[in-house]
């Protein structure tokens, strides 16, 4: 059930990235201009997440998951009526607030509910996201930019009152279990490692995801452009192609973690960033269809990895589910945001060719797995 509110909550977010041709076109948007929709809604997705994970680490508030997805709709409706700027940023707040209540919270559902299989729990809890990542391009080309009408994202406010009503179920359950459970001996909370590796494993799972999500945030925000720009196709058929390479994030997410289990959660992280590079190196250089081949291999390649991050450091740091989700899920979103904005600006100075180059040799910084600690070999 959770990662059905997850594919809701991800579909409705990912309309506003999937309606940038439209927007950029009606209201003669810069590519700067889409960066800072894309940073609005990054920033106030990531601001508020580590501080809700850490707050409800203490005191868990299981019906903040309705309560996001209220504002998540409401996001949506503003989108669907915006015609200025302005207000499209706002609408960009409220789907960002949205996420930030949702994602820390669900994420402690999700592990609740895992019977000591986090890394599968938490795989499933995001495929689900990426599920509702990919289809939501998708419905988009088929629903808004079909048509070429604004206002028919409105047809999707559905989805966000189907996803109220499922989380006010989740809460339900959720806290009932936190009634059962609250008795119970506290988890042992032992760092694995003194304080000064911690920091750098955790430093360096920052750096990997800097690399990660700022060449993803190329691709989720870009790639429709460089498609119409390189290849003269369609804004239709160009999201299409975008919905192909989230499909591949999608599945590559499930299996990233289920894996993880079975293998080390190091070990996938190294294959997920390092193993990308080749084929985003080749990528900007490579004719329509090899660019849809390569976008899937990479799609399914470096997505394997988040779930496994987010398991990893939840076991270097146990204890602080919530806090290490937002604070992983905070970074995440501030860091595509931040990047949506820097690759709008170089675009408009220079060309889309360029940062796709440029963001290319961003997954070679993965060689930094070699100094993470293994987690597993210590618990064992």
């Amino acid at each position: 059930m959770v990662a059905g509110a997850h594919l809701c909550n991800d579909l409705i977010q990912s309309m506003l990235t999937a309606t940038y041709p439209l927007l950029e076109e009606k209201y003669q948007l810069s590519f700067a201009q889409v960066g800072c929709i894309s940073l609005v809604y990054q920033l106030t997705a990531s601001i508020l997440q580590p501080a809700i994970g850490y707050y409800t680490d203490k005191h868990p508030k299981p019906y903040l998951l309705p309560l996001g997805m209220v504002s998540t709709t409401f996001g949506l409706c503003m989108l669907g009526f915006a015609s200025q700027f302005y207000l499209l940023l706002l609408a960009a707040a409220f789907l960002g607030v949205g996420s930030s209540t949702f994602h820390p919270e669900a994420s402690r559902v999700a592990r609740n509910a895992s019977a000591g299989r986090f890394g599968l729990a938490q795989s499933a809890f995001q495929v689900g996201g990426n599920l509702g990542s990919s289809l939501g391009p998708l419905l988009v080309s088929l629903i808004v930019l079909r048509y070429n009408r604004q206002s028919n994202i409105l047809w999707f406010i559905v989805i966000g009152v189907i996803a109220i009503l499922l989380l006010c179920r989740i809460s339900a359950w959720s806290a009932r279990h936190l009634a059962a459970n609250k008795h119970k001996a506290a988890a042992n909370c032992t760092l694995p490692y003194d304080k000064s590796k911690t920091v750098l494993a955790l430093f360096i799972l920052a750096v990997l995801i800097f690399s990660k999500f700022f060449y993803m945030a190329s691709m989720s925000n870009y790639y429709s452009f460089y498609l119409i720009e390189k290849f003269a196709l369609t804004k239709q058929s160009a999201v299409l192609f975008l919905f192909l390479f989230l499909a591949c994030v999608a599945i590559g997410t499930f299996v990233g973690g289920p894996v993880g289990d079975r293998i080390g959660r190091k070990y996938v992280i190294w294959f997920s960033i390092l193993g990308a590079a080749p084929f985003t190196l080749a990528l900007p250089y490579a004719n329509l269809w090899g660019t849809a081949l390569l976008s899937c291999l990479i799609g399914l390649i470096i997505s394997s990895a988040f779930s496994a991050i987010v398991v990893y450091a939840q076991e270097l740091i146990p204890g602080r589910v919530g806090m290490i989700a937002g604070l992983f899920f905070g970074f995440m979103f501030g860091m595509s945001g931040i990047a949506a904005a820097v690759l709008g600006y170089v675009a408009d100075k220079t060309s889309l060719q360029l940062i796709f180059k440029f963001c290319s040799f961003l997954p070679l910084l993965g060689i930094l797995t070699i100094l993470l600690p293994d987690v597993e070999r210590y618990k064992r």
